[in-house]
């Protein structure tokens, strides 16, 4: 049987496991071991080529930052800090319109960085910022896209778990990727916020200013409650300046920021038993489920590389259709996209990864960039229907008057910023890479 054809069989099986609603790592895994079997037997061969490539990801530290900022995460969600966040913003951007709205792009932002998940993102957004924006009249489907979009940016703001993942297969410096993120991140908000800003201001009812006695707050109370953006910023600054500057390693980084988030519950004295207990189990139960994601991820990719499979498709792509490697590239994306429609961004790494990867950098792209492009087209995939990974968690979290009608509607201008952000990082790639080749190259 040729090798292309075994590789499609091997595709198909997997989409059809994942289909039935067997768990990611399973479907993957299972596929590649039982290939591998099949192909090589139990000899030395199959040793080396699959679980060899698997326990590689044991050597490679950087995966030791997982669980780090994953507890980081919980951490500052449990402990209430980010309650304490988000009445900042409140206050400080109530008085104009859209102005909630606005303030909770803001605190997505910094949740993002301090969490680098973007259901973390999602679970605050749904429980703290969407009872206070529907309480004030906000446009119930203007609210749940701005959470929606919100969430997303967790993927794509450093400290990106995504990205971590994202380094591992495709062989990449994390530190490099979290860069590259940092100024298509902040330019994702920025847009997000010139969008909430000129659509509250042609139609002010879709964003109410806060009420005149909810403005009349003393200069004094306002200035108190900076403190509660000052916290979350400092405990990224902890963690990132070292970094950039090369004082500490990428494992060192993750474990200051992991203490300076205890340290700063311990010192606003919400460290309690069982925000720790629960910190710990959820940090747990996430680390394990991308350990065994990465493990899975690899064995597929390293049978995939014993079949020929990716040059195989260069070949068709390239000699035998004679595609444009921008036409390529563009088609990759838009597969993304679909395959956003009903499997979560990890799912979409680890199965395509193996192919699209390799084909990136045999066509001449940067593959720091490609993992930016990558990101991005996951958020948009996250929101798009069907079945949309966001459109479930905020139907999930949000009142029973928001319809699941609502929320598919909500989406709509959000995915057009999505869209847009990433036509502009594919057109002008220096938004992803002249950070980190200023910063690697001092």
């Amino acid at each position: 049987m040729p090798y292309e054809l075994i590789a499609i069989l091997m595709f198909v099986s997997m989409m059809l496991m994942l289909a039935t609603g067997q768990r990611v790592f399973g479907a993957i895994g299972s596929v590649a071991t039982i290939s591998a079997l099949l192909l090589w037997g139990t000899g030395s061969e199959f040793v080396d080529l699959a679980f060899g490539a698997a326990m590689k990801a044991m050597k490679w530290n950087a995966l030791v930052t997982l669980p780090m900022f994953i507890f980081m995460g919980y951490i500052l969600a449990e402990s209430k800090i980010a309650n304490d966040l988000y009445r900042m913003f409140h206050v400080w951007m109530g008085p104009i319109p859209g102005g909630l709205a606005i303030g909770t792009i803001g605190l997505m932002v910094l949740i993002s960085a301090m969490n680098g998940l973007s259901v973390a993102g999602m679970a605050i957004g749904a429980t703290i910022a969407l009872p206070e924006l529907l309480k004030r009249n906000y446009d119930k489907r203007m609210v749940t896209g701005v959470i929606q979009a919100g969430a997303s940016l967790g993927i794509l703001v450093p400290p990106s778990v995504v990205l971590v993942l994202y380094a591992l297969i495709a062989r990449q410096p994390v530190g490099q990727l979290w860069l590259a993120g940092v100024f298509p991140g902040l330019m994702m908000a920025g847009l997000f916020i010139i969008y909430i800003a000129i659509r509250c201001r042609i139609q002010p009812e879709l964003g109410p200013v806060m009420p005149e006695e909810e403005r009349n707050i003393p200069l004094g109370e306002k200035l108190k409650l900076l403190p509660a953006g000052l916290l979350p910023t400092a405990i990224f600054a902890s963690m990132i300046v070292p970094f950039v500057n090369g004082w500490t390693g990428l494992v060192e980084s993750s474990a200051i920021g992991a203490a300076a988030a205890f340290l700063a519950a311990v010192i606003r004295r919400r460290m309690t038993w069982e925000v720790f207990e629960v910190s710990m189990r959820q940090t747990l139960a996430v680390s394990c489920m991308f350990m065994w994601i990465i493990l899975a991820a690899l064995t597929f990719g390293a049978v995939f590389d014993g079949l020929g499979a990716v040059k195989a498709i260069e070949a068709l792509f390239t000699q035998q259709l004679g595609l444009d490697p921008w036409v390529i590239l563009i088609l990759m994306q838009l597969s993304f996209l679909l395959m956003g429609t009903f499997l979560d961004d990890t799912a979409m790494l680890v199965i395509v990864a193996p192919l699209y990867v390799p084909l990136v950098g045999h066509l001449g792209f940067d593959l720091i960039w490609y993992g930016v492009l990558y990101t991005i087209t996951c958020q948009i995939a996250y929101m798009t229907p069907p079945f949309g990974y966001n459109l479930f968690l905020m139907r999930a979290m949000a009142p029973p008057e928001i319809t699941i009608r609502d929320i598919y509607g909500s989406i709509t201008p959000f995915v057009g910023v999505m869209i847009l952000a990433l036509i502009l990082v594919m057109a002008f790639p220096q938004i992803a890479l002249w950070l980190p080749e200023y910063v690697y190259n001092k």
